[in-house]
């Protein structure tokens, strides 16, 4: 059911894009494009800080890539 809705609900997007103009589908492909690089910036800002504050109370792990995975195999 919620693929159903979201495949339709996708298609009646493209339905309604397709009725623009060839320059105004591109500037609508411009404004989607900054949009998802938007959030990915305040994604990646969120993860930094968690990371920091994890390694500021000493939830974080240092090591190389070989320690870690020797830890894990421990």
């Amino acid at each position: 059911e919620m693929i159903a809705t979201k495949t339709s609900s996708l298609q009646a997007a493209l339905e309604t894009v397709e009725q623009l103009s060839a320059e105004d589908q591109a500037e609508l492909l411009k404004i989607i494009y900054r949009r998802l690089l938007e959030q990915r910036r305040e994604s990646l800002v969120k993860e930094v800080a968690e990371a920091r504050h994890a390694y500021q109370t000493g939830q974080a792990r240092r090591g190389t890539v070989d320690e870690l995975m020797a830890e894990l195999d421990e």
